[in-house]
């Protein structure tokens, strides 16, 4: 009826099509994990790690302290552990005017899906 959780997911993207966009340069990839799960399990092959309480900071166009690599037109994939934190900072890109960001849940399904991990 109201479709309220699928905004956050973002467009939807297969993961197979995620990995090839970021190994082919064309989407940024984030993980928005902290510290001590990166050090754990390493990250996705290619991926910015910015954890999700710096994340606004540093994705905002408005912030001096915003990336150099970040293009509002260019696509976005945001993963964490499950999803859900993945999912607030969809929602935090879009509401900062990111046309493309997809929600790509968990690590895990990056790595189920063929991508690479690499030790952070």
């Amino acid at each position: 009826m109201f479709n309220l959780f699928n905004r956050a997911a973002g467009p939807q993207l297969s993961m197979t099509d995620a990995i090839q966009q970021v190994a082919d340069g064309e989407m940024l990839l984030f993980d928005v994990r902290d510290a001590n799960e990166l050090a754990q399990t390493g990250k996705a092959e290619g991926a910015i790690h910015l954890p999700l309480v710096s994340f606004q900071m540093k994705t905002d166009p408005r912030s001096p302290e915003v990336l150099p690599e970040l293009d509002v037109n260019k696509p976005v994939g945001i993963y964490c552990a499950t999803g859900a934190r993945s999912g607030m900072a969809v929602r935090a890109m879009q509401q900062m005017g990111y046309q493309t960001v997809h929600n790509l849940g968990g690590l895990g399904n990056w790595a189920n899906a063929g991508g690479k991990i690499v030790r952070a």
